[in-house]
């Protein structure tokens, strides 16, 4: 007998329980994958329905802990979908507080520019939020300027976001760019020795994750170049590990920035703005 959706969720869950700390949500986006909807219309019209072939192997790809935003190829961020790969980090529901914050310090930025624009989610979702700015986003990865192209074309930014190769530490790589009212930046700020779990370790990309002993080697490269990068008046926005809001406020008061602290929905800091 043809297991229904239902059945199918319920035992995939069980399947998920022991790897993911989420594993009805998990089974519930890897089924509306599977049919080709919306997790939404999965919950209303579908759980009757036969459970798709193509459900169980996305299940046991989960249940080895690959991420589902690789499985789908999807992460949701600030309301819009980003096209996700193996060569960039996924979008996490944390840094939507860098948009807020840079939406509340400089809403009526012209020029952004974001350091390590990865999917272009931090640049995509300003731009998205605010009609009058263009931007334009750097990485030193090929693979996720593709991705960040894809996403502009599928948020129709494509007009108003553009994309370059560059690293900011390699020399002369602000040639050109010009300066800007806003730069966002969510740098690599993982220490070394961390422990991570498999599906951030063995699936991310090592390169947009770690950054040094302490985790701050990015952000002493970062903050003392800012201040040829932005305009008088002009604000950048970091996101900083949890733990790091102390340490990153001290590097960029050395460079003679003024800080603002923002925080997270779960109360753990998680933004710097700079002025």
């Amino acid at each position: 007998m043809t297991d229904t959706v239902a059945g199918a969720l319920r035992r995939a869950s069980e399947r998920l329980s022991t790897s993911s700390d989420t594993a009805r949500l998990d089974a519930e986006l890897l089924m509306a994958h599977a049919l080709g909807v919306s997790r939404s219309d999965l919950l209303l019209k579908h759980m009757r329905d036969a459970a798709p072939e193509g459900f169980l192997p996305l299940v046991e790809r989960r249940a080895k802990k690959e991420p589902v935003a690789h499985i789908v190829g999807m992460q949701e961020f600030f309301g819009l979908d980003f096209t996700v790969t193996p060569d960039t980090l996924i979008p996490r529901g944390d840094s939507e507080t860098v948009v807020l914050a840079a939406l509340e310090a400089a809403p009526d930025a012209a020029r952004v520019l974001d350091m390590g624009t990865g999917t272009g989610a931090l640049l995509l979702a300003f731009l998205h939020e605010c009609q009058q700015a263009r931007g334009i986003g750097i990485d030193a990865s090929p693979g996720a300027l593709a991705v960040a192209q894809v996403n502009a074309e599928r948020l129709r930014l494509v007009g108003r976001a553009g994309f370059r190769l560059a690293s900011w530490h390699e020399k002369g790589w602000t040639d050109e760019l010009g300066r800007f009212d806003l730069v966002l930046c969510n740098p690599p700020y993982v220490e070394d020795d961390a422990q991570l779990e498999p599906d951030v370790r063995d699936y991310e990309p090592g390169t947009a994750l770690f950054a040094g002993p302490e985790g701050l080697d990015d952000y002493r490269a970062i903050v003392p170049q800012l201040g040829k990068l932005l305009l008088p008046g002009g604000v950048a926005v970091l996101e900083i590990g949890a733990n790091q809001a102390e340490s990153v406020s001290a590097i960029a008061r050395e460079s003679g920035f003024a800080v603002e602290l923002r925080r997270d929905l779960g109360e753990r800091p998680r933004a710097l703005i700079l002025r």
